[in-house]
This record gives C-alpha cells, sequence and structure tokens, in this order.
C-alpha cells in the first residue's frame, strides 16, 4: 500500500480526490475494530503523511465549515456503504465487513470507486434511488469537488438526499426484530391519523395473533377498525398472491373489511390484482420508508433552510 499522499489522484486545488481515498479507509479498519469516522480520517491522514496546509485547507467561499479533504471523506465513506465493504454500526461508527476484506486483498490501493460501482451491492443501491427519484422526482448528481456548482434544482436535490436517507432506513428496518417492526407499523399509522382522536392501537398478541399483527379501532367503541399485517422480508423475498389471500381469510375470520399489507420489500403484480379486488391496501418497501420520513417515525430533522422570493403584492401597494 502506498503511504505517500502526493502520489494520490488529486484535483485542481492540489486536495485528493475523495476516490483515492477509498482504499485507505478499509487499510485502517482492517484489523476488524469498530472505529468512529473522526479517528478513521485521523489514521487516514496519519498513515498517508498529509501534510498541515492540505489539512486545513478550505473552500475559498466556505472558510467556517470542514477543511476540503475532511469533506470528501464523507463521500468515500458512502460509496463503501452502498457497496457493502463496511458496515455502519451506529451513528458515526464503521467496522469493515468480509466483502471490504475481500476488496482490500484482492486491488489493495488500486481499489477505485469503479470497481465499488461494479459490485452488485452498489448496483442495487442506485436501482433503489433511481426508482425513488423517479417516484417522487429527486435528481441524481454526482459528488462536486473544487468550486464546480451543479446546475439542478435545490428541491430535486433535497429530495435525492432524503431518498438516500430512506434507502439506509429501510436497511435498518429490515434487520430489526419481528416483534419491533410491528410495533413500528402500528406507530407509524397512528402517526398518519389512522387512530382518531380517542382511539387505540396495539400490536396482537404474537402467539395468537391469528394473521393479524395490529388492530387500530378508530373510535373508542370499535365501530371502525384497521387490521395490519406486516412482514419483514429481504428485498428479494417478494410477497405474492398466496400471503394476500391469506391475510384476507385472517380478516374474514373477524368480519373485517379493512385490512392494510405491509412489507419492507415488494408485491407481485398477481397480488397486486387481488388485493385491489378485495380493498386491501397494501405498502411496500419504498412506500413505508417514504412515509416514515413525511411523519416523521424513526427519523428526525437534520436541517432547515428557508428560501425567499419577491412580493410582489407589498411593492404594487
Amino acid at each position: 500500500m502506498n503511504n505517500d499522499w502526493s502520489k494520490l489522484k488529486r484535483s485542481s486545488n492540489g486536495i485528493p480526490t475523495y476516490d483515492s481515498l477509498i482504499p485507505y479507509i478499509l487499510e485502517v479498519i482492517k484489523n476488524g475494530e469498530e472505529a468512529t469516522n473522526v479517528v478513521i480520517k485521523k489514521r487516514v491522514c496519519e498513515y498517508l503523511n498529509v501534510p498541515q496546509h492540505i489539512l486545513e485547507k478550505k473552500y475559498p467561499n466556505y472558510p467556517d465549515s470542514e477543511s476540503i479533504l475532511h469533506n470528501r471523506f464523507s463521500f468515500a465513506f458512502s460509496d463503501l456503504s452502498k457497496a457493502n465493504a463496511i458496515d455502519r454500526v451506529r451513528r458515526g461508527v464503521y467496522k469493515i465487513n468480509s466483502n471490504g476484506e475481500f476488496l482490500l486483498d484482492k486491488y489493495g490501493d488500486q481499489l477505485t470507486k469503479k470497481v465499488l460501482e461494479e459490485r452488485p451491492e452498489y448496483m442495487q443501491y442506485m436501482n433503489e434511488l433511481k426508482l425513488r427519484n423517479e417516484r417522487t422526482g429527486g435528481a441524481t448528481i454526482e459528488s462536486v469537488e473544487d468550486n464546480d456548482k451543479p446546475k439542478i434544482e435545490i428541491g430535486s436535490l433535497v429530495q435525492t438526499i432524503n431518498n438516500e436517507v430512506a434507502i439506509e432506513l429501510l436497511d435498518i428496518v429490515r434487520g430489526s426484530d419481528p416483534i419491533f417492526f410491528e410495533k413500528l407499523v402500528v406507530d407509524l399509522l397512528v402517526a398518519m391519523g389512522y387512530s382518531g382522536e380517542n382511539g387505540e392501537a396495539k400490536v396482537t398478541n404474537q402467539s395468537n395473533d391469528g394473521g393479524i399483527d395490529g388492530i387500530i379501532n378508530q373510535d373508542p367503541l370499535g365501530t371502525s377498525t384497521v387490521y395490519i399485517q406486516a412482514k419483514r422480508y429481504k428485498e428479494d423475498n417478494v410477497v405474492g398472491r398466496s400471503a394476500i389471500q391469506a391475510f384476507y381469510g385472517a380478516l374474514a375470520g373477524v368480519n373485517a373489511d379493512r385490512g392494510v399489507f405491509i412489507t419492507t420489500s415488494r408485491y407481485t403484480k398477481n397480488a397486486k390484482e387481488f388485493a385491489k379486488n378485495q380493498g386491501i391496501v397494501l405498502i411496500d418497501g419504498i412506500q413505508l420508508t417514504d412515509l416514515m420520513l413525511k411523519y416523521r417515525v424513526g427519523v428526525e430533522v437534520a436541517h432547515q433552510y428557508t428560501v425567499f422570493k419577491i412580493d410582489g403584492d407589498y411593492f404594487e401597494e
């Protein structure tokens, strides 16, 4: 492994590009320990003997922000995560996994963004992001280095950032405990207002749920009730017609005509057609996390910005 920062690919301002940092992140955590992003950045800079003037250089228009080099690490972390080369143990803490060990062993300091982009995990991530952007109007852009400013609508860019958060959120939900997932979907429907002003929401008893995972009584007397089934599945475990038919049978068993089926994966065409004919609402993984963001279940606001426009009425007066 090269340990001379000056041999790395650099942008016009002399700062190493973010993709040149990719193999070194894996190198400094290859022992398998968990480390914060701050510690990892420090180790990489020490490993490469990056001089102080490079560490301190900032964008001229943003003198109060973090240095250019430290900012570029975030893009490298992001690409490694997309390729499933590192695990995000918790906020700001990372650990190399078996995929990362394989890539580091095979490519060493020749590990590039192009190699990561060819990984099936990376391609799956980008396909899901594309699908989300098509549904919501987001726009995909490449990372910006130096002072390049992409000509892109701010709203579309914000939507893309939120879509990336939603992808990470869905991955966390898929890895959660099944009982917790059932509670999550009930909490979401309550946040959406399904329980009404004086209604009641609960997760059913696991040992005798009869195919019903959650119940929301929309009024104190229970005259209007929503029944829920929640399936925490991996992406490739697609929900078929038989599962929806079984849920329909469970609804018939309690004389119900309102059901919501929620999964972290997706549905077959036949499942969608059957559900539509029986009045069952289907929510897939993408819709689930979009709703979690909209109703702020499991997420919090990171930043808010205000954009102004001219008040024409004021000047006409």
